[in-house]
């Protein structure tokens, strides 16, 4: 069994940015345009393809939920639907062939560890930070943009998979 899950935006915030254009939480105006680099989408976690989809950019706390200091950053996905990453579907493959940076954390936004990873293999680091008792979850970072990808968090056999309420990313505007 997989030792954690990955959370990517979810379906609610997806719905709400493309249906107002704004930012949850935020109430920012959202911009679409032809995708002009490679991503990730945030919500399925597939690279985009560059001059061929259209993408959404807009303001996401990517602490919301988790905890109560925000820290809003842009972010990319898909204009058209798409389906969100399975929490349970392992380390996403396209992200493999980036410079990566994960972001230990501990509880109180306390960023306490730093992988820098160019290689591809993410599983071993995750597994070295999750070593850490302190380490609660980690966010990972495209290392040469510097942008929020996604999170990643223990597996937790109590909480069950897809029920994620924290990725809402705020209130909406509406």
């Amino acid at each position: 069994m997989q030792s954690y899950r990955v959370v990517a935006v979810g379906n609610e915030i997806g719905d709400v940015v493309r249906r107002t254009l704004r930012s949850p939480g935020y109430g920012h105006p959202a911009h679409t345009e032809l995708a002009t680099g490679y991503g990730p989408c945030r919500q399925c976690l597939r690279d985009f393809a560059v001059g061929q989809e259209r993408r959404i950019l807009f303001t996401y706390d990517s602490f919301y939920g988790t905890e109560s200091l925000p820290l809003p950053g842009p972010v990319f996905i898909h204009a058209a639907e798409c389906e969100r990453y399975p929490e349970d579907g392992g380390f996403p493959s396209d992200s493999r062939a980036r410079p990566l940076t994960l972001n230990a954390y501990a509880a109180g936004r306390r960023l306490v560890a730093q992988q820098y990873v160019s290689d591809g293999d993410v599983d071993s680091r995750i597994e070295q930070l999750f070593g850490r008792d302190e380490v609660s979850y980690i966010h990972v970072r495209d290392t040469v943009a510097g942008c929020y990808d996604f999170r990643i968090e223990r597996f937790d056999d109590k909480k069950e998979i897809g029920a994620d309420t924290n990725e809402t990313g705020g209130p909406s505007h509406e």
